[in-house]
């Protein structure tokens, strides 16, 4: 499925990544159950749905504001939200039990963003998630990254308009001459287009059969970017 006829020649100046679940996914990840049975062991009686909740509020609302550098700073800032009060000790114990959440590349990500530089494309990440968490994992790719832009970049949530009017701005680019490939319907592929950029759904299990909004359905990101190397072409 595309959106183009052969032989257009569409301009396309600029291809933004999603993060989660486009470039990188996240080894050994945090349950709230686990957060919540840590905090218990310590004495703090909180649910996993009170800790989900804190979490989103810090994640969407007081990292874009602030941009919290570590994981220290951030998970004080989510028990500041819980209202408690922990010793360093519990604190540090916190801490380590989130270290061992890492995101990684997936194994396409490298040749595929060196093939969007290689026609000529500018290129970003569009995300909310903290920088600190990915930084590691996209060190390999960081030299082919134009702009990596989170919430805090933004100063605000994916789910705004904004974060991406700021991608825009800062590449210098306009919205029909930017294709966006993730794999979130809603906010890599719908809200891209109705600002007038074009979409591409990275659907890497094929599970999408049937669905209407993307401009075109990749199932690795090698094809994604393939796809937007023939829009490229007159």
């Amino acid at each position: 499925m595309c959106w183009y006829q052969k032989g257009d020649d569409l301009g396309i100046k600029a291809v933004l990544f999603d993060l989660h679940g486009t470039l990188t996914r996240v080894e050994k990840p945090v349950t709230d159950d686990e957060a919540s049975e840590f905090l218990m062991s310590r004495c703090f009686e909180v649910s996993p749905q009170q800790f989900k909740a804190a979490w989103a509020f810090v994640a969407f609302i007081d990292y874009p504001k602030y941009g919290y550098a570590g994981w220290r700073t951030f998970l004080r800032r989510v028990l500041m939200r819980l209202k408690i009060e922990v010793d360093d000790e519990t604190l540090r114990g916190f801490v380590e039990l989130y270290r061992r959440s890492e995101y990684s590349l997936y194994p396409d990500v490298a040749v595929a963003v060196a093939r969007a530089k290689n026609y000529g494309l500018q290129t970003a990440i569009v995300t909310t998630i903290a920088h600190f968490k990915f930084k590691e994992a996209i060190k390999p790719i960081k030299h082919l990254i134009d702009f990596v832009c989170t919430g805090y970049e933004a100063r605000c949530d994916k789910s705004n308009p904004k974060m991406y009017k700021v991608i825009l701005q800062t590449l210098g680019v306009k919205p029909e001459e930017t294709v966006v490939i993730g794999d979130d319907i809603q906010y890599d592929v719908l809200l891209p287009k109705e600002m007038g950029m074009h979409s591409i759904l990275l659907d890497r299990e094929m599970r999408s059969q049937g669905v209407t909004g993307p401009d075109a359905v990749a199932r690795d990101l090698t094809e994604a970017v393939k796809i937007v190397g023939e829009f490229t072409r007159s």
